[in-house]
Parts: C-alpha cells; structure tokens; sequence
C-alpha cells in the first residue's frame, strides 16, 4: 500500500512538472476543456437561479387556483394547432355564474376581463390632474383578485363586493401608474380621483411592485384593476353579477377559481370540466373546447423549455469538450514520442507497463482536471458577475462543480487511454535505442 502511494505522488509530482515546463502547449492543450465546463457552470447556475425564482415565484402567488380560458399554456404543451384553438367558442360570464352555482367543491369563483386570455386587450392613459401614464392594462376583476394573486399592497385596500355590485367607479393602480402619478410629488393616492380614459374613478388601493421571474422587468406592473361589472359598462357590455352579456360579449375572458379548503385539487378541476362540459353541451367522445389549467402546467412546459435549453447546452459543451480531448490526445501523443528514451529507462530499471499507463494517464486527467478547476472557477466567475450587475438570480449547487470536474477528468482519461495505451506498450530496448 505504501509503494502504491508512493508511485502515485511520485505520478502526480511527475504530471506536474511535465505541465509546468510545457505552459503554451498546456494551456492550448486544456482551453477547449476550459469553454466546455464554463459553458456547462455558468450556464447551470443562471437556468438554475431563474427556475427556482420562478418556482417561489408560484408558491408566492398560489399554486392551487385553477384556471378555465379559451385556450392557454395546457393546449399549447400538448401541441394543440392555433388554427383549431382559434375555433374554439369565447367563454362567457355565464359561464362563470353557472361554475359559481352548481358547483360543490369551490371556494370562490372570480372573473377576469381584458387581459386574461386570448383576445384585445384594453389599453388607456390614467390622468391626475397635468400627470398622465403611457397606455397602461386595464381590466376588471372581481372581489376575489388579490387574494388570488397575492400582490402584495403598498396602501388602501381592494375593492369589496358591494363596489363590485353597484358598478362603483373605483380603481386599485399598478406600482407603475403610482410611481408616475403620485410618487415624485409624496401625494398619498388614496381617496383621489384619476381619469382613466373618459371616466373618472376614485383609488381605494395601490399595489406594491409586482415579483417577477428572475427579477426582470416584464412590465408586470403597468395595470390598473376596476371592478369587472365597471368594466364591462365602460369599457364592454351591461351584464348583471356574472350574467350573459346583452347584443355580444366580451372575447378577452378568464375564469379563476380555488377549491375549498380539503379539497384535492384534481377533484376540483374535475368538478370544474364536469361542468364545463354541460354548460357547452359536449358529449362523452367530443374534446374540451376551453382549457383548465393550474400553476403546475405552467411548470410543466417551463420543464421541458429548461430541460432542452440543458441538453441543449450539453451538446455545445460537449463539442468543446471534444476538441479539448481530441487536443490532449494530440499533445500525449507527442509527449510519448519525445520520451521514448525516458520509457525505455524506466522500463529497463523494473517499471511495469500498468505503471507507464497509470503515470500517463494520470498525467492526462491531471491536465483535463486543471481545466475542470479553471472552468468551474470562471462559470461560477460569470455567473457572479452577472447576478452582481443585473441581479438576476443565480444558483450554484454542488453538483455542477462535481460535474464539471467529473467530465473534465473523464475527458482525460478517455482521450489520453490511447497515447498511454502506446506508451505501456514500448518495446525498453527499442525505447533506449531511439534518437
């Protein structure tokens, strides 16, 4: 056991050595090695920061509200074509009253109009005294909306069910909307009254500034919410609370609803379609014409976008890597050449040829695994970097060290098996004869 641990330092200090007096050539040697395992970490740690702010994210605003739109995330992931989404029939506020009366699993049934699902959605310039915004969403919801999303209030509160009621024209602003009226100015919001398009409405609340997946700006906070029954006389159609609409209806409809406490949620959704169905007068073998759909399915597709944007990437890496190991292949290959004699000698004074093949191929993995180090450093390097400037997200599991460093070494050894191999086999008296 000690001599093996001697000959393994004596291979190790040999390695290096051998590296350190051939720099250029090492370094060229490793620089494919090095782009593959920084492509592979940095890489891994932003993909990895953005799931996981986008998962808290989710948890954040509620994982368990469910869905029903025309067509959403769910028909798109099962690769449904937009040309028969297209044909599917509007949804209705009826539908939304029909959910809220028959169903028996519910908590709530909300109604989200111009700017939940496919179709126009309403656009408008809120006014306060001379301060006007850029156009900013408008749509309208029922009482129910923020304890839906979760956003979080920078003051007042959400309008209540009489507001929604009675059509009172009252407003809760977006962050943006705030900071454009109100902020530079120190005017507390609440109780005034702004102009959104023609109509006046007074504020009852203001929303915080909306969390967004990977910190960015999505302009996730350019909305202002009315009360949908306000919505749908000044911006759409007269209906009663989730009543049909009188002469049309309003296409840009989602419906949300939660299960009641206790309730999985699969019985819920099932409650839900069940009722779907009959609203829409479906039989058994005809296929949804709405979908439903949670949280979850958005993960789902965003799985499948991450999980080919990683293989992905690992195919890249993998062609660096390649030239990486096709390079170190080359330089072992010349490195045999050079010491044939030195073979030859170690040969003649009793080295065995599964010596010579660990000692150059330790010398292999030991130059992979300098890269590894090198790459592992400047992937995690990067992705600092970027989380420092932009604070975008960032996550650096161990893992991805132990891979890289793992492909790194295994790049060495699969490609310096065939100069070591070469070198095992040296004939010691034609070694010590060549020139």
């Amino acid at each position: 056991m000690a001599i093996r641990l001697g000959l393994f330092k004596e291979v190790v200090v040999m390695a290096f050595d051998t590296i350190r007096a051939n720099k250029m050539r090492s370094g060229l040697t490793v620089l494919g090695v090095v782009i593959g395992i920084t492509s592979i970490v940095g890489m891994t740690a932003l993909i990895r920061g953005f799931d996981q702010s986008l998962r808290d994210l989710i948890a954040q605003s509620g994982s368990d509200i469910i869905y029903v739109q025309r067509f959403g995330v769910a028909s798109f992931a099962s690769g449904a074509e937009l040309r028969d989404l297209l044909k599917r029939p509007d949804l209705t506020a009826t539908d939304a009253r029909v959910l809220e009366t028959q169903n028996t699993t519910l908590r709530y049934v909300d109604l989200e109009l111009g700017a939940g699902g496919p179709g126009p959605v309403t656009q408008r310039r809120i006014f306060y005294h001379e301060q006007k915004t850029k156009n900013l969403i408008v749509f309208g919801t029922g009482e129910y909306f923020a304890e839906g999303t979760r956003i979080p209030f920078l003051s007042g509160r959400f309008f209540n069910g009489t507001d929604v009621q009675y059509r009172r024209n009252v407003v809760v602003l977006g962050n943006t909307a705030y900071k454009l009226l109100f902020e530079p100015s120190g005017t507390d919001p609440i109780g005034k009254f702004v102009r959104v398009g023609s109509e006046r409405f007074e504020i009852v609340g203001v929303f915080d500034k909306r969390p967004a997946p990977g910190g960015f700006n999505l302009n996730q906070d350019d909305f202002v919410v009315v009360p949908y029954t306000t919505y749908q006389r000044v911006f759409g159609l007269r209906v009663g609370r989730f009543g049909g609409a009188r002469g049309g209806s309003i296409t840009n409809i989602m419906i949300s609803v939660l299960p009641r406490d206790g309730v999985p949620i699969a019985d819920a959704m099932a409650d839900v379609e069940r009722i779907m169905r009959i609203r829409h007068g479906l039989k058994l073998d005809e296929p949804n014409d709405f979908d439903i759909s949670t949280q979850e399915s958005f993960l789902k597709l965003w799985d499948q976008i991450s999980q080919g944007t990683f293989f992905a990437l690992l195919v890249i890496s993998s062609i660096a890597l390649m030239v990486g190991g096709i390079g170190v292949m080359a330089i072992m290959s010349i490195s045999v050449t050079e010491r044939t004699r030195e073979i030859g000698v170690r040969k003649a004074l009793g080295a065995r040829r599964v010596e010579i093949l660990f000692q150059f191929l330790m010398e292999a993995a030991f130059l992979t695994s300098l890269g590894g180090i090198l790459g592992v450093s400047l992937g995690a390097g990067i992705g600092w970097a970027v989380h420092l400037v932009s604070g975008f997200p960032i996550s650096l599991p161990w893992w991805s060290f132990a891979i890289g460093l793992g492909f790194s070494a295994s790049v060495g050894i699969f490609f310096g098996m065939y100069p070591a191999f070469k070198a095992s086999r040296l004939d010691p008296i034609e070694a010590l004869r060549y020139e």
